[in-house]
């Protein structure tokens, strides 16, 4: 093997390991919202809509990144 196509191999695995931790991340995002990020929609109040606000934020920084959108355009 070259060291070319050996650094490829490399690359090649440390990408599927990143992706595989942000799959992983996204499927723990996915079910807190499907349980209303553990809220009781009888106790709803404006430090969760703030909680949510800032989860907003920070995954429209990664959005814009990964979209060449916003600040990234």
């Amino acid at each position: 093997m070259t060291p070319k196509s050996e650094a490829s191999t490399e690359a090649l695995a440390a990408f599927i390991a990143a992706k595989a931790e942000i799959d992983e991340m996204l499927a723990r995002l996915t079910a807190l919202s499907d349980d209303h990020f553990d809220c009781s929609t009888d106790e709803i109040q404006w430090g969760n809509v703030g909680d949510l606000n800032h989860y907003a934020g920070l995954l429209r920084k990664i959005i814009d990144s990964a979209f060449s959108e916003g600040e990234f355009a």
